[in-house]
């Protein structure tokens, strides 16, 4: 608005202090007094009764003082009450509105908290710090980059701090990818410190689109003994693409983060990833540097994949008996007549009616094993009401009872065990042996069944985990035996139930090879040396290193004494350590360090190691991992900076925020 000329300029008297009145012309028509903005030329209430706490906020929110100091206003307020008030922002009309909304209050920090924070009561607003700050906001939440298109947003903004100026869809973009490639130097100086080895797990992730990506994931025990992962590609693999195609870009990937010579085992998400690809990349890593054991512990495939596998034989097994026992389930809820009856028969057949029934959820098999276990209670009621009942047409044979009770007992177990491996909030290699023996233990038995249809079940599931087993049998046995409350005795118990009278022979091909990697260690070679590069040493090429390997060996076997014990023989001789619910491997390593100094090297390594890739929450779903469709619509480069840079985000919070708080998870679907 204008001041007209009936409107009169009053000279600011001398008692109109505040600084406020810098930014404001005080104006009187008629009777009535007015303020009005310098910069808007809005007009609002002058009277002295009025006060000045009106014109304090219209400054905040005046659109046009972005240039403006606002210091002194700021620390006027602060000395009232310690509160903000905004002007309320209309949904109708998109105008800010005359009257004014009390926000709770804002406590005024006297300094930043930490050097990259905003304090509330901060005279000067960063703009470009807001900005990324935003980005990082929708890396670590998984919000879409279109967030910043909602009018729920912009208004939200807007009242919040109208000075900010929101980035349009593809800015923001830009600064997410600014933000990766900032923090992927992070993790690669992060990494490329580490004194030890790095184990990395390979998934293969689908998407709405039917496009492949590759997740590689490094996982390792840090200084502190504290387990670790981070996520270093997503990328997109043409389906059409050959086996050499695929071993070529987990190589590449390898060689980008400079960790191909201090890898010790590489972990594949699917149990059938073709051993060709693996041989390939084994190759390739052999030729600079030759890997621990002769690469017997490289190749580990995924546990809870394995165990994946087994129950979808066992359940394919008696699909068409799981079909009848979910039409009797709907039959019986069908109405409550139906119900009514249904429990009266349980009563009759002395059943315990107190378990609900519950058609389980076939995306998730951990729900099949419950509705079967219940439908089991009531199987004499189920029997009943196919006597009775002329219409119910799904009922059960005995033999069907008796099949889907084996099956029942299969799944029970692998609910427990995939419990076991994947709700570890520390999941280091040790804690697998037991739970794969067990496995290994109820298959001999479920193969010996006198029902041959049992019998076909178990030999199908057998064949199976037997191929799981001699890829992995080894690693989990040395990570076993490195776990204070086992070394070789869990071996020495569980063998001989596996393989019989053959268990002396595969007992001393453990201890055998848990010695050979503890020499490999104990040699300091250039074989397990992660501190020094091949170039290291002077005077003469690769050859003549590699000819003196064997003088290394020489000199440490011949250098020790004769009543020398190795760290190794000292751990074995000495009683394993009373098994209780609060021991932590980590901490028990840690305080051991320094009475052995080399076998604690080679721990920290072995129970690095992924032996299962599967996240709780997709532990019990039948498929596979599957890209959300919001990241499915954006470009590979994108979709490989918002995954990885989330999970390094993440890592973060979680290191800085209370347990109580949780993880943020990946934006992940399953099929």
């Amino acid at each position: 608005m204008e001041i007209t000329t009936s409107e009169t300029i009053i000279k600011k008297p001398k008692r109109l202090t505040s600084v406020v009145w810098n930014h404001f012309e005080r104006v009187k028509k008629a009777d009535i007094c007015y303020a009005v903005c310098v910069h808007c030329n809005k007009r609002l209430s002058g009277s002295s009764n009025s006060g000045t706490t009106h014109l304090r906020n219209h400054l905040m929110r005046c659109l046009k003082r972005s240039n403006y100091d606002v210091t002194q206003l700021l620390a006027k307020r602060r000395k009232k009450d310690n509160t903000v008030t905004l002007t309320s922002y209309n949904f109708d009309d998109g105008q800010p509105k005359d009257d004014h909304i009390p926000v709770a209050a804002i406590k005024f920090e006297p300094e930043p908290k930490r050097e990259d924070a905003i304090s509330i009561g901060s005279s000067k607003f960063d703009q470009e710090r807001s900005r990324m700050d935003l980005a990082r906001m929708i890396i670590l939440h998984g919000y879409p980059l279109a967030m910043v298109d909602h009018i729920g947003f912009k208004v939200f903004v807007k009242n919040l701090q109208p000075m900010f100026d929101i980035a349009t869809n593809s800015a923001l973009e830009l600064d997410c990818i600014a933000i990766y490639e900032k923090e992927k130097q992070k993790v690669y100086g992060v990494i490329g410190r580490l004194s030890g080895r790095i184990s990395v797990a390979v998934d293969l992730w689908n998407s709405p689109e039917n496009a492949r990506y590759l997740c590689l994931t490094a996982h390792y025990i840090d200084e502190e003994w504290k387990l670790q992962k981070k996520i270093l590609n997503f990328i997109m693999i043409d389906a059409a693409h050959t086996e050499d195609i695929h071993s070529e870009v987990v190589i590449k990937c390898l060689m980008d983060w400079d960790i191909e010579r201090s890898l010790f085992s590489m972990t594949f998400g699917d149990l059938f990833t073709s051993d060709d690809i693996v041989s390939r990349i084994r190759d390739h890593l052999s030729q600079n540097r030759p890997l621990l054991s002769d690469g017997r512990l490289f190749d580990v495939r995924c546990a809870a994949h394995a165990l994946k596998l087994l129950v979808g034989d066992a359940i394919d097994a008696v699909r068409e008996v799981i079909h009848k026992i979910r039409e009797s389930i709907r039959y019986v809820k069908s109405t409550q007549t139906m119900q009514g009856k249904f429990n009266e028969l349980a009563q009759q057949a002395g059943v315990d009616n107190q378990k609900n029934l519950l058609a389980d959820c076939p995306m998730r098999w951990n729900s099949t094993s419950v509705m079967l276990e219940t439908a089991l209670a009531y199987r004499a009621a189920f029997t009943l009401l196919q006597e009775h009942d002329p219409v119910y047409a799904a009922g059960l044979s005995e033999e069907e009872w008796e099949w889907i009770s084996s099956v029942n007992g299969y799944l029970k177990l692998f609910v427990e065990i995939t419990n076991a491996i994947t709700n570890n909030k520390s999941p280091t290699s040790n804690i697998y042996f037991p739970e794969i023996c067990d496995v290994h233990v109820q298959l001999i038995d479920w193969c010996k069944s006198s029902d041959e249809y049992v019998k076909s079940m178990a030999l199908k599931m057998k064949a199976k985990f037997d191929i799981y087993w001699n890829k992995c049998c080894l690693s989990l046995a040395i990570a076993a035996i490195l776990d204070p409350r086992f070394k070789m005795k869990l071996v020495e118990y569980y063998y001989p139930q596996i393989y019989g009278s053959s268990a002396e022979d595969h007992i001393k091909e453990v201890s055998d090879s848990i010695r050979e990697l503890f020499n490999e260690y104990s040699i300091g070679s250039t074989a397990v040396s992660v501190d020094h590069g091949v170039g290291s040493s002077s005077g003469g090429g690769s050859d003549s290193r590699d000819r003196l390997k064997g003088f290394d060996k020489f000199l440490h076997e011949t250098s020790q004494g004769k009543n020398t014990v190795s760290d190794l023989e000292k751990y074995l001789e000495e009683p394993v350590f009373p098994r209780n619910y609060d021991f932590n491997i980590f901490t028990w390593w840690k305080v051991h360090t320094p009475r052995y100094p080399i076998l604690s090297m080679m721990a920290q390594d072995v129970l690095g190691v992924p032996m299962s890739t599967v996240t709780p929450e997709l532990a019990f779903r039948t498929g596979g991992r599957v890209l959300d469709q919001y990241r499915s619509s954006l470009s590979s480069d994108t979709v490989q900076a918002l995954i990885c840079t989330q999970d390094w985000l993440r890592t973060e919070v979680e290191e800085a925020s209370p347990p109580s708080q949780g993880a943020v998870p990946l934006c992940i679907e399953a099929t």
